[in-house]
């Protein structure tokens, strides 16, 4: 069966027929009693089963073969041995990406999610995890979304800041109501805060920003989130950019009036870091367009010697530079400088990215991507990172854009450094390429690498090519090839 796997292309039918009735009747002779009781007979009925359905999904064409192993290996689920749940999880994450088993898989849902409860190993709760990720669609994406964030309360410290970028991206990309997404966005940054990255607190930025529809409701429920006696700094940044964007939309309920907002924020201020201050600072300068009415209160705290003399150079900076142009600038002037942010351009995903750094082998295999099949639309992303702060006078009031450093004119994306394992379909490629003289064994959003090979009776001339696929020159562009073992001579 190890074998076969190393073949990705069974193009004859007989071949595949006849492999179709090997694996029938490996899966009936496993629904079959056990003739010995012994260990050894189970442990190697077993392990034929199991490879049986690795090359089922290796082959994923035949719908019956794969929901009757998605059957057996529900089976599995609640067996006593914990070695068998953990690889019943692990092959059922693979069979949820495939369109023929992946309602099948989602049949099991209410089991996985008990194991995710009661399981006391944490490999098979990890394991839990990425099913109940796979598995997820639009049908049960509030369900499952509801369940980690429970779990995620009490759930072992090495896997959480997964947990975390796993629940981002899924209430996102099957959010209907995005009231609801920001729900659980807060949520989980008050249950996790200290897990939560900069691209998911971005992220919930960058979707209020494109979203006239909810930037209303994000004032409010950022506003109520400060109220918190223990608020983590997480949320005093999202509330912080939040409420000095549309801090005014919330500004004539009396409970949230302007000077409430300002000194809800500003009793955060001296618990966070220098970074956060500087957002704070921000925010205060966006005050000062916004409600006039306070402008003399902000003033005095710029004016503050643990701002005008801080010995955070960036936080000195900033107080000096905002109360001077509160002093010398017009209403007219300050409106133009402090626009209300623009919408982001969309791009490739920083959470999908983070999550694969985070679980690289997994996502190699494939195991832990949502079924396309299941996906009626795909996730909407913008920007990467904040804007950098020589966008600001073009995009008149961006907010954590003074936080970043200027950009030095070169194009950087995490997507390329990060990606050093290729792409699922880059693996079957290579694959391919054991049939064919040429292929591509390299592939990401970036850059596409190609081989070709040409074979005398002693010899192999190979010739590698690369394809840009960004929007970009490419300048300064250099490729070793690194020969080991017989190859060096």
């Amino acid at each position: 069966i190890n074998i076969v796997l190393d073949f990705s292309e069974l193009d004859d039918p007989s071949i595949r027929s006849r492999l179709n009735e090997c694996l029938d009747t490996i899966l009936n002779k496993a629904q079959e009693p056990l003739k010995s009781k012994k260990v050894q007979h189970s442990n190697a009925r077993n392990a034929v089963l199991f490879e049986a359905i690795n090359l089922i999904i290796h082959m994923d064409c035949e719908s019956s073969l794969l929901v009757r192993a998605c059957n057996q290996l529900g089976q599995f689920l609640q067996n006593r041995e914990t070695n068998l749940r953990y690889l019943a999880l692990e092959s059922m994450c693979l069979l949820a990406t495939s369109e023929f088993s992946h309602e099948a898989v989602k049949k099991h849902q209410e089991t996985v999610i008990n194991a995710l409860k009661s399981e006391r190993d944490v490999s098979v709760r990890q394991r839990a995890v990425d099913l109940l990720y796979a598995m997820c669609d639009r049908s049960n994406a509030q369900d499952i979304v509801q369940e980690m964030l429970t779990y995620l309360e009490t759930a072992d410290y090495t896997i959480r800041e997964e947990m975390v970028l796993k629940i981002a991206i899924l209430s996102e990309k099957y959010a209907v109501d995005y009231k609801w997404y920001l729900d659980i966005m807060l949520k989980l940054i008050r249950i996790a805060g200290d897990f939560v990255s900069e691209e998911v607190w971005y992220r919930v930025i960058q979707v209020v920003v494109n979203r006239n529809d909810v930037q209303s409701y994000a004032a409010k429920i950022a506003f109520e989130a400060l109220q918190a006696p223990a608020c983590h700094e997480n949320m005093v940044k999202v509330a912080g950019y939040i409420l000095g964007e549309y801090g005014n939309l919330i500004a004539l309920d009396p409970r949230s009036t302007p000077l409430i907002q300002f000194d809800l924020l500003h009793s955060k201020y001296h618990l966070c870091s220098p970074t956060t201050r500087c957002l704070i600072l921000s925010t205060y300068m966006k005050f000062v367009n916004l409600f006039p009415e306070i402008k003399h209160h902000i003033q005095d705290i710029l004016r503050h010697d643990s701002n005008y003399r801080s010995s955070d150079v960036e936080i000195q900076q900033r107080a000096t530079e905002y109360l001077k142009l509160s002093e010398v600038c017009s209403p007219t002037v300050l409106a133009t400088v402090l626009e209300i942010m623009p919408p982001y351009p969309e791009k490739q995903s920083p959470l999908l990215v983070r999550l694969k750094q985070k679980k690289p082998l997994m996502e190699s295999e494939g195991a832990v991507e949502p079924t396309s099949s299941a996906t009626t639309t795909p996730v909407t992303v913008y920007i990467d990172d904040v804007p950098k702060l020589a966008d600001t006078a073009q995009q008149n009031g961006l907010l954590v854009s003074l936080d970043t450093p200027e950009s030095n004119g070169h194009y950087e994306d995490s997507t390329f450094s990060s990606m050093t394992k290729p792409a699922t379909s880059t693996v079957q490629s290579n694959k391919k390429f054991l049939l064919k003289n040429s292929d591509i064994i390299f592939e990401n959003e970036l850059i596409q690498i190609g081989i070709k090979g040409e074979t005398t009776k002693s010899s192999m001339e190979i010739e590698l090519y690369y394809g840009n696929k960004s929007n970009f020159n490419m300048t300064n562009f250099s490729s070793n090839i690194i020969c080991t073992g017989e190859l060096e001579s």
